[in-house]
């Protein structure tokens, strides 16, 4: 008995149930890798939970895999689900996975069937794939395919295979007739289109439909009759081809293998779709199992389940709008000439009803219920990798269940739980396996808060069985990795960033090696934009110290050593550039003087240790870490780099983005007077610079975003000087400079620009510029505004929560601070 299907159709599994239910085979066989017999068992513990997947993969190749994913609505689950309850032997018959992944050389981490293989019958039309169906076909990307499903719709008179599907199988029902007869008329069309086509431009399919035959011969000797073959629709003519079994063997001969081990693995809606990406024929399988999972009334079932949706995204629905909805798509199946409402009936009706035709709500439900985040669940007792059992135990002890669905961790670091949550996922992206990703913190900058985006992916159990060739738990492999990646490690910079990722890691092993190979690569590298690009993440690695009880000492000195290379040759390294090099230029410096910062601060603390409490785990010390640095305090690291920035400030040589930066971040540490600042400017400015070059100087002055344009706001006789000078650049430079100064001022908040057009508006008479002398800051006033002061009290008293004596009877008054 041949069973012919489309894999992952509702309508073929219903089909599936009731046959073997009305035949009640002695075996059932079907199409899968026979490495996965052993496996047949566990789809009956009550910890299996489809969708599920069938995962090959190579021994000494991890990568090199395959997967045979399941959903509860897939025929070949119906069929394995059926026989396990009956206790009847249940056979895999494809090729086996050692010849398929032999086969695949050079292609990794594919999904059977998933690219372009077999015109299966279970393939939907223009999917890649159909699932279960042999791994991919190098022969086959050549010469001609083609997609049965879409043959016999355009032979029905049909622009939409899906459609076409849908109104012959899936709203068919279960019916009282013949259960039999679906396949016989499958069979006779598949027929119909070998005799046509032949193999489809698939000539492999030939080798696989000789060892099915072999299998069923093999069965039929065994158990006589009752043999029940459960493929897909395209194969069952090949099969039911009488041939000799020498031609059979002979096509099998010589074929190439390899060593795999096969296990279960989670699977998810999205990745049945064909729009993830990595699809197995179908657009909506959370669609195909409603429909398999909905006794009666699926239409009205399923509108019930999109109000649910949108109630909970706070949307306005009632029964009403169910109701009319389901009237709506029951018409329009009418008038299609379609026996019951299909996806696109619903579809139509809910963006009509529901959604008030938008679709904005209507991509939610498309989302999360056409498509879903159904992730499946396999038993503990699935064979698997010991990295796979470690990473198995550290998620229940940490309580981090992995899910389908995109959700935000949020961790705080003081508490021990979160801070092994963070260890573990810091180790899995050294490992490549992106579980999750690090994300901007939301409410709070502080380092003992992260925040992660969540989202667990099928093809991450590869991921994992490939990692399992560092160790066998996630520390061992995470802290061979880091050694082995700070050998191979390309740049400076990559150094730099792996020993950051060790630190947040916490693989105390790990950082001799790395502290090693940094210190190496940092004594030999000779480029200045290279040293300053590696600082700042070595720099910011510091911070660890504090959160995770890390000590950095050793690292301390190495980042010093560093800075000290950055300051020698970063006022050379400076000069003669063109302005995209100047432009990457003004961002080292930005970043080298954030790092200093820090730094500066870490090594004052420094001088004051307190080993009271031992850390949890210590950078190794580095013998001579940069040649001349160990030996030296470092205590005035802050005075040498603004020496460096006066260099760069006054050199002519230094574009003009670097010089005007250099100023700005003098001026904003107070080492640079106002009255200072704006003769720079003015000097920059005036009629002897190049137009191009004195944009170049404002941009790097007040451009990037980093409060220039607050500071032209509060200090107008520097907004005069730029006001002055734009307004006097010759009409042929002007169009040379706009560029520059749009650039500029765009990165400015919309207020601030507003401000900054209202003083322009004004003039220079009218701005009340300090420019003209006087004591104080320029472009505030002389005194102290004590009313306005006053005004504010209450309210700094109340966030302060200061119980002693008032300062006045309307101190509580808050009324008067808007005076």
């Amino acid at each position: 008995m041949l069973l012919g299907v489309r894999h992952h159709g509702p309508g073929s599994a219903r089909a599936v149930r009731a046959a073997l239910e009305a035949a009640r085979p002695r075996v059932v066989l079907i199409e899968g890798p026979p490495e996965a017999d052993a496996l047949i068992p566990l789809a009956a513990d009550a910890d299996m939970r489809p969708p599920v997947a069938l995962l090959a993969h190579a021994v000494d190749e991890p990568g090199r895999s395959a997967f045979w994913p399941l959903a509860e609505f897939s025929p070949e689950w119906v069929a394995i689900r059926w026989a396990l309850e009956r206790d009847v032997p249940a056979r895999f018959i494809d090729l086996p996975a050692t010849h398929s992944l032999a086969w695949e050389e050079g292609r990794f981490d594919v999904a059977v069937g998933e690219t372009p293989g077999s015109p299966d019958f279970g393939t939907a039309p223009g999917s890649r794939a159909e699932a279960g169906d042999g791994a991919p076909d190098p022969v086959a990307r050549t010469g001609l395919r083609i997609d049965p499903l879409a043959v016999l719709a355009e032979t029905a008179g049909y622009d939409d295979p899906e459609r076409w599907w849908e109104d012959v199988v899936e709203h068919r029902g279960d019916g009282a007739g013949d259960v039999f007869a679906p396949f016989v008329v499958v069979e006779e069309a598949m027929g119909a289109l070998r005799e046509a086509y032949g193999s489809g431009g698939h000539e492999r399919d030939l080798v696989r439909e000789a060892y099915m035959r072999l299998q069923v011969r093999a069965a039929q000797r065994e158990f006589g009759g009752g043999v029940a073959v459960v493929c897909g629709a395209w194969h069952v003519p090949a099969l039911r081809e009488r041939t000799a079994v020498t031609a059979d063997r002979a096509l099998l001969k010589g074929l190439p293998k390899v060593k795999a081990d096969m296990t279960w693995v989670p699977w998810t809606y999205r990745r049945l779709a064909r729009v993830s990406g990595y699809g197995a024929g179908i657009d909506s399988p959370g669609w195909y199992g409603h429909l398999f999972g909905a006794a009666d009334r699926p239409v009205e079932r399923w509108m019930t389940k999109v109000a649910g949706l949108l109630r909970e995204e706070d949307r306005i629905v009632s029964s009403a709008h169910v109701i009319e909805a389901v009237r709506l798509a029951q018409t329009l199946a009418a008038m299609r000439g379609r026996p019951l409402a299909g996806l696109s009936e619903t579809t139509d009706a809910v963006r009509a009803v529901m959604c008030e035709g938008s679709d904005v709500p209507l991509s939610l439900v498309h989302d999360r219920l056409v498509v879903g985040d159904v992730l499946g669940e396999v038993p503990q007792g699935a064979p698997a990798v010991p990295l796979q059992r470690d990473l198995d135990r550290t998620q229940r002890r940490l309580r981090l269940k992995p899910e389908a669905l995109e959700r935000d961790l949020e961790l705080d670091l003081r508490k021990e739980t979160d801070a092994g949550r963070s260890r573990l996922l810091h180790r899995l992206r050294l490992l490549g396996i992106g579980w999750g990703e690090p994300v901007a913190s939301r409410g709070s900058t502080g380092t003992f808060r992260e925040t992660w985006r969540l989202r667990w992916e099928p093809e991450l159990s590869v991921r994992v069985a490939e990692a399992g060739v560092w160790g066998t738990t996630v520390l061992a492999a995470a802290t061979a990795k880091a050694q082995a990646d700070a050998v191979t490690a390309q740049s400076l910079a990559d150094v730099t960033a792996l020993a950051e990722r060790c630190l947040l890691a916490e693989l105390p092993e790990a950082l001799p090696v790395v502290m090693r190979v940094l210190a190496d690569r940092a004594a030999l590298e000779a480029d200045v934009g290279h040293l300053a690009q590696a600082l700042p993440a070595l720099v910011r690695s510091l911070r660890y110290g504090d959160v995770r009880g890390t000590d950095t000492h050793a690292l301390t000195e190495v980042a010093a050593g560093l800075a000290e290379r950055v300051f020698v040759g970063l006022p050379p390294a400076c000069a003669a550039l063109d302005a995209d090099a100047a432009e990457e230029m003004r961002g080292h410096v930005d970043a080298v003087h954030g790092a200093v910062g820090l730094l500066a601060d870490v090594l004052a603390a420094e001088g004051t240790p307190d080993d009271s409490e031992p850390a949890h785990a210590a950078v190794p010390p580095v013998e001579n870490p940069l040649p001349g640095a160990l030996g030296s305090s470092h205590r005035d690291l802050r005075l040498r780099w603004r020496s460096v920035l006066r260099v760069l400030s006054g050199r002519d040589t230094v574009p003009g983005v670097v010089r005007g930066r250099a100023v700005r971040l003098l001026l904003d540490d107070g080492e640079l007077g106002q009255d200072e600042a704006a003769r720079l400017m003015g000097l920059v400015l005036s009629p002897g610079t190049p137009p191009a070059d004195a944009a170049a100087w404002i941009e790097g002055f007040v451009g990037g975003g980093a409060g220039g344009g607050l500071l032209l706001v509060h200090d107008e006789r520097l907004l005069g000087l730029v006001d002055a000078w734009l307004t006097g650049v010759p009409a042929e430079a002007f169009t040379d400079v706009l560029p520059l100064l749009r650039r500029t001022f765009s990165a400015y908040e919309p207020g601030v620009r507003r401000t900054l057009g209202e003083l322009v508006r004004r003039g220079p008479g009218e701005r009340g510029s300090a420019a003209g002398g006087g004591v104080g800051i320029p472009g505030f006033g002389a005194d102290l505004d004590t009313a306005r002061a006053d005004a504010v009290l209450p309210v700094v008293r109340l966030l302060l929560g200061l119980d002693g004596d008032p300062v006045g009877a309307d101190d509580n008054d808050l009324v008067g601070v808007g005076r």
